[in-house]
């Protein structure tokens, strides 16, 4: 028995000199399965297409070897310090439907045993979604939802990637503001009257009355005139009423927070019944989408969208630039807000599970807590990713930010987004007034 004993130490001794021996935690790690929610059916579906690529290409950068591209990620064919794991995307599809997303995500940790979970787009869904990781102690990282609510309910296993609506309503006061200063290129200085007049219509969800409350908060504090504001039901039918109420309002600016089939039939109504801001602003989401700008053509020119990433971005950055050829390679269209955002939570849930060198809940927890990816490693235009672990908003990355960008017609005939805001990195000259239709 001794010498049996005497013989499994020598054995041990040598596999752990060769390095064939790795930790439990690790052997177990051999496929890190991340559970992805995102609409991939119903009025949010092309949203959900770009954002499911993004998180897709995001994964395959970090599971494979591509030393070309400037990403700590792409250099080591899986997660270096979890043996090599591989990561493992496990979609579902919640239909923008919170209940759905719930059970959904009950699956995901119960049946398929996920590591931890991202999504879900829609700020109703990830509310419960997140309730359903708070309650069983899994980590959950979100890259696209942005009502503010969602960091401030003080949560210890939900983290936030993307900047909220409270950011994205200031950038669209600032650059209000900065208009009538004269910084946007190609434009005078446009006087305050002329674009004093405020309507909003947003849809009637999580997100949609989060950015309604944000735009009648700032309306007040930036010394605008918020003369119609409406929420409208979600996926609606006909949008002919709330169109006449926006022309009625004699509104110079109109701005929406819509996803995809009700951005498409607002613009497609405003034609019809020939409405005309001087300027028209849309809160991302559907505004934002290939199928946008696909299925209006010209009427798209001269809208605005406040977003995180447009292809100008890589003239600048090199990895965006690198990164969106690869996507624009495999789905034939650029990187949109929606696929950067989805693409960077990915990238960060990485950069976690490298740091936490471990699947286990608490080590990823506390890598979250402590995790600083510099500017430099994202397609997007941040600073960096860094959450907030005190205050009011606990998990908010505190480096994001946004930008605006606006619908134009190229020299070849073709519609592509330009920026035009924040001013020192514009890209094109300002259309406004908004073209008549």
């Amino acid at each position: 028995m001794k010498a049996f004993l005497r013989w499994t130490l020598a054995v041990t001794i040598i596999l752990a000199a060769a390095g064939l021996l790795v930790p439990t935690n690790v052997a177990a790690a051999e496929e890190i399965k991340i559970g992805v929610l995102y609409p991939l059916t119903g009025g949010a579906a092309a949203a959900g297409r770009e954002l499911r690529a993004g998180a897709e290409l995001a994964a395959e950068i970090a599971n494979s070897a591509m030393s070309d591209i400037n990403m700590s990620m792409a250099r080591n064919a899986g997660i270096k310090n979890i043996g090599g794991a591989k990561i493992k995307l496990i979609f579902k599809d919640h239909e923008g439907n919170p209940t759905l997303g719930a059970d959904l995500a009950k699956k995901l940790i119960l049946d398929d045993k996920v590591h931890g979970l991202l999504g879900c787009y829609h700020s109703a869904v990830t509310k419960t979604v997140s309730a359903v990781a708070e309650q069983y102690g899994v980590p959950m990282i979100n890259g696209s939802s942005t009502s503010p609510s969602l960091t401030e309910r003080g949560f210890k296993w939900f983290w936030r990637t993307t900047p909220h609506d409270a950011t994205f309503t200031k950038d669209l006061f600032d650059f209000l503001n900065g208009l009538t200063q004269g910084k946007a290129r190609g434009v005078p200085a446009v006087p305050k009257k002329d674009i004093q007049n405020l309507a909003a219509a947003c849809e009637k969800t999580e997100w949609g009355s989060s950015v309604s409350a944000e735009i009648a908060q700032l309306s007040k504090e930036y010394g605008y005139d918020l003369k119609k504001s409406m929420l409208y039901a979600k996926e609606a039918p006909d949008l002919s009423s709330e169109v006449r109420s926006l022309k009625a309002s004699r509104a110079d600016v109109m701005l929406f927070a819509s996803y995809t089939s009700d951005a498409i039939l607002m613009i497609k109504t405003m034609k019809s019944q020939k409405a005309q801001p001087k300027i028209l602003w849309g809160q991302d989401a559907g505004f934002e989408v290939p199928e946008f700008r696909a299925t209006l053509g010209d009427s798209v020119v001269g809208i605005l969208t406040r977003t995180v990433f447009l292809p100008q971005v890589g003239r600048v950055k090199k990895v965006a630039g690198q990164v969106n050829a690869l996507y624009k390679a495999k789905h034939g269209n650029d990187l949109t807000g929606a696929s950067a955002r989805s693409f960077t939570g990915l990238q960060t849930w990485v950069h976690v599970l490298e740091k936490a060198g471990s699947t286990e809940p608490a080590a990823i927890q506390k890598a979250a807590n402590e995790l600083h990816i510099p500017g430099e490693e994202l397609v997007v235009p941040w600073a960096g990713v860094k959450f907030s672990t005190s205050g009011k908003e606990i998990g908010q990355n505190t480096l994001g930010s946004g930008v605006i960008g606006q619908y134009q017609k190229g020299a070849d005939g073709k519609i592509v987004l330009e920026i035009v805001y924040p001013f020192d990195v514009a890209s094109a000259d300002m259309i406004y007034p908004f073209p008549k239709y």
